[in-house]
């Protein structure tokens, strides 16, 4: 047991399944379509044409059947992002995307102010969860490293760089928006408030340079009813909408839920856990609230897909790793359960049956997050982080054990 604990704990063997797992997802595709110079990874084409369509000022949210199906739903910033990959050969381009994927959260993680241990933790429950997110090839890793730098400079005092971190995302998914929940850690806030004026200023105008003012405007006019479009479709999707408002509606069988009467109350807990002042300072408190953060931002999104639960896991493994020790009977199930259901559900590794009749149909991937989320929110309304030592929240090896 020692020596298998010695070996799922290495960093260079976690890091080789990181990257390795997710090289290997991705290029399954472009060995067997290596002479065709092709690609059959439908989002990393439509992720190319978002920039080509930039540059061609044609539109970003229409349906080009000659290259993909479904539709693009990102806006010109993340043209831009995708444009060194999208200036490659497809086979070339989508490889480098994934791995630039899998390092951008990699990093975000091992700058989080955890010791090395519990950043190892981290890695190892999530490799699953990127490997999926890389065979997708998903924009989800990148949100989620976005979310986790706001947060990260914002407790190294650096709010210019925060900013741009939540613009970043909110300008690419909406979801990076939630980086202004840890607006209330900064020592600076108006700094905070007008570097989030400047940036908004600069990547609203950075399109313009490689199309034209008058096609950005168009753009941002025409992605409003887009969203709204998308997220209609979302309502009727058997694979979509796999938030608390999904599952409440599968599993009851209510037509037409008010997602307000689902995410008023789960506002008011996220808002009422995040003002404990006395501990705004407090890094376990902080870390706490990266986590329900992560949890938040998926659980209560109707454009939540089971790819996207990624950014979910990421906040558990936050959370696991930040607990007492002892941990009690009920965590240590909270993980398992979420493990099996959230991480493991939409793999291989779960049976295809209990799936598809079963997990998709009803959401059930949200469950298990759900039940870790209002246990995050318990703990930050009542856990006495004062009291707690450094000692008390460095126990590394008690960690293994668990």
């Amino acid at each position: 047991m020692e020596k298998i604990k010695l070996i799922l704990f290495n960093r260079p063997f976690i890091l080789t399944l990181w990257f390795g797992l997710s090289l290997f997802a991705v290029a399954k595709d472009v060995v067997t379509h290596f002479s065709n110079k092709e690609t059959t990874h439908n989002n990393y084409i439509i992720y190319k044409h978002n920039f080509l369509n930039l540059i061609h000022q044609q539109s970003l949210f229409g349906p080009e059947p000659q290259y993909y199906f479904d539709l693009n739903h990102y806006g010109p910033v993340f043209g831009l992002i995708i444009a060194p990959f999208a200036l490659l050969p497809n086979q070339i381009g989508v490889v480098l995307w994934v791995l630039f994927l899998a390092y951008i959260l990699f990093y975000s993680i091992i700058k989080l102010p955890i010791n090395d241990f519990q950043k190892t933790v981290i890695l190892l429950l999530n490799i699953n969860s990127m490997m999926g997110s890389s065979g997708n090839t998903q924009v989800n890793p990148l949100i989620t490293a976005l979310v986790i730098f706001s947060f990260i400079f914002i407790k190294n005092k650096q709010d210019f760089w925060a900013a741009l971190m939540i613009v970043i995302g909110t300008a690419i998914k909406l979801y990076g928006v939630v980086g202004l929940a840890f607006f209330f850690f900064s020592d600076n806030k108006i700094k905070l408030i007008l570097s989030l004026i400047f940036w908004s200023a600069v990547l609203f105008v950075l399109p313009m340079l490689v199309s034209s003012p008058a096609y950005v405007l168009q753009t941002y006019h025409n992605w409003y009813p887009d969203l709204l479009a998308k997220n209609a479709a979302n309502l009727v999707s058997t694979r979509g909408n796999i938030s608390v408002m999904g599952m409440i509606s599968k599993i009851f069988l209510i037509k037409n839920l008010s997602n307000t009467l689902i995410l008023a109350p789960g506002l008011l807990l996220f808002g009422a856990s995040a003002l404990r002042i006395k501990y705004w300072r407090n890094t376990q408190y902080q870390l706490l609230l990266l986590a329900s953060t992560l949890l938040f931002a998926t659980l209560f999104s109707t454009g939540s897909e089971p790819p996207t639960y990624i950014i979910a896991f990421i906040g558990v493994s936050i959370w696991y790793v930040n607990l007492n020790r002892p941990i009690t009977g009920y965590e240590r199930f909270l993980l398992i359960f979420a493990l099996v259901l959230t991480n493991f559900s939409p793999s291989d590794l779960f049976p295809r049956y209990l799936r598809d009749k079963y997990v998709i149909p009803y959401a059930l991937i949200a469950l298990p997050c759900l039940l870790i989320w209002l246990k995050i929110v318990y703990e930050m309304l009542t856990r006495n982080f004062g009291s707690e030592t450094a000692e008390s929240r460095l126990q590394t090896r008690v960690a293994v054990a668990d």
